[in-house]
């Protein structure tokens, strides 16, 4: 069997860190996150309830990995759909759940970034941004009260990592936090973290990653657990499930490729989809 990939890698980190019975929630365009579901479901998490941004719905079986076909089983399967706001106001604050979030920017407490890199102040405190990004969906309401707030960072470097984000736009570990507390666990491409004392602190490193790989792509003094050993390997049964059954098409890489590569990726993935 072939050695895994770093997708592979943070796909099996991210699923071993779900519990069986939870509910998880996953936001648009997070493949990943999607594989990380699903694998835990297959393996040691069978009884999840599945929560999503596509249709504000709850489901109970999972949707399957795909770009073309995602929207069927949230739109159409869901045991509860709601709206937006109601989602972000009253659903999700009562189901507390699990939920992996992807900075653009984060800094040493876990405060992140999703609106837009670059920031100027122009006339009458108007910002003005190098980078206008995606947006923060529910992001700043969710993360001021759910507990199990968990990042995950495809490309591990210090445009990701910095001292101070631009925009606050996910609560992290702060003085002014009056429910419950900011993000438990960050997995990048290089190493996987915690937030011992409310400050980001590396816990393992991935197979052939160093500590000073890692600090060298990190925006700020590195904490390191006294603890530090390395990421555990996915197993067989994890990669052959990840590979054959759950991500054939090899989706969840997507969110670690840019430029030509991405979009030769996305276009193969198209073509094959058509031919289901």
């Amino acid at each position: 069997m072939k050695p895994p990939t770093p997708d592979e890698i943070m796909v099996v980190c991210m699923a071993r860190q779900v519990q069986d019975g939870e509910v998880v929630a996953q936001g648009i365009a997070t493949p990943l996150v999607a594989a990380a579901y699903l694998l835990a479901r297959h393996t040691h998490a069978p009884n999840l309830y599945f929560a999503s941004a596509i249709g504000q719905s709850i489901c109970r079986d999972p949707a399957p990995l795909g770009l073309s076909t995602i929207e069927g089983l949230w739109l159409d399967h869901a045991l509860v759909s709601v709206g937006f706001a109601r989602a972000a106001a009253e659903i999700l604050p009562t189901l507390k759940p699990k939920e992996f979030f992807r900075p653009a920017q984060v800094d040493r407490y876990g405060n992140f970034n999703n609106v837009g890199l670059g920031k100027e102040i122009l006339g009458r405190e108007r910002p003005q941004y190098r980078l206008r990004l995606p947006g923060t969906g529910g992001i700043p309401d969710v993360t001021t009260f759910i507990s199990d707030i968990y990042l995950y960072v495809p490309r591990h470097s210090k445009v990701t990592f910095v001292e101070r984000v631009d925009v606050c736009s996910g609560l992290g570990h702060s003085p002014a936090r009056k429910r419950g507390k900011g993000a438990v666990y960050l997995v990048s491409d290089l190493g996987q973290f915690d937030f011992f004392n409310g400050q980001m602190r590396l816990v393992t490193t991935h197979p052939g990653v160093s500590v000073e790989q890692i600090q060298r792509q990190t925006g700020f003094p590195l904490e390191v657990s006294p603890d530090l050993s390395e990421t555990p390997l996915p197993s067989e049964e994890e990669l052959a499930l990840l590979r054959n059954q759950i991500d054939p098409l090899g989706i969840r890489k997507l969110e670690l490729l840019s430029g030509a590569e991405r979009r030769e990726l996305l276009q193969s993935i198209l073509e094959q989809e058509q031919c289901l």
